[in-house]
């Protein structure tokens, strides 16, 4: 697994990469040697966060978390991370075939309330509904946009407030 630490706001000590290195190491057996793993850590006023994101055979798994020392929240992303991968396992082994999502492309923040301050590019993948649920799962996200492989459309499943989960269908 090739594993990339990044700081924004902040250099990583090189006991803080080595830590990161050996806690992704663990998780290894999930992956094949192609992955790739993104540790990112932000530095804001009163906290620190954690994202990582593996990418491995067309399947994004990412993991966010904020604590006040770098340290506690990596811990906690990777729990996060082993939680996601360990409840989807079964499904991981014979689904997907290409990335979900590209590297995001931040806009500057503006002024105007109604600015776009983020923009991202992804490719819109034909999958089942149910294998639209597991990668947003995957991604910790709330919806995740998809092309119907039945239908050819455009759709999004989204997560409820009672943990359920919804499809968007739009008519033509």
């Amino acid at each position: 697994m090739k594993i990339t630490c990044t700081g924004r706001k902040v250099t990583l000590k090189p006991a803080f990469t080595q830590r990161a290195e050996d806690k992704l190491a663990k998780l290894q057996k999930f992956f094949s040697d192609d992955a790739q793993a993104q540790v990112t850590v932000t530095v804001e006023k009163d906290r620190q966060t954690v994202e990582i994101t593996v990418r491995d055979k067309g399947v994004a798994i990412r993991a966010e978390r904020a604590a006040v020392r770098m340290e506690d929240a990596l811990d906690s992303a990777m729990d996060l991370l082993s939680r996601r991968i360990v409840k989807n396992r079964k499904r991981l082994d014979d689904k997907f075939s290409r990335p979900a999502f590209t590297e995001p492309y931040e806009e500057p923040a503006d002024e105007d309330p109604y600015a776009v301050i983020r923009e991202k590019h992804f490719h819109v993948k034909p999958c089942s509904v149910e294998e639209a649920i597991l990668q947003m799962n995957l991604l910790g996200h709330s919806f995740f946009v998809f092309r119907d492989e039945e239908t050819d459309s455009i759709q999004v499943v989204y997560r409820r407030s009672d943990d359920t989960y919804g499809l968007l269908v739009p008519e033509r």
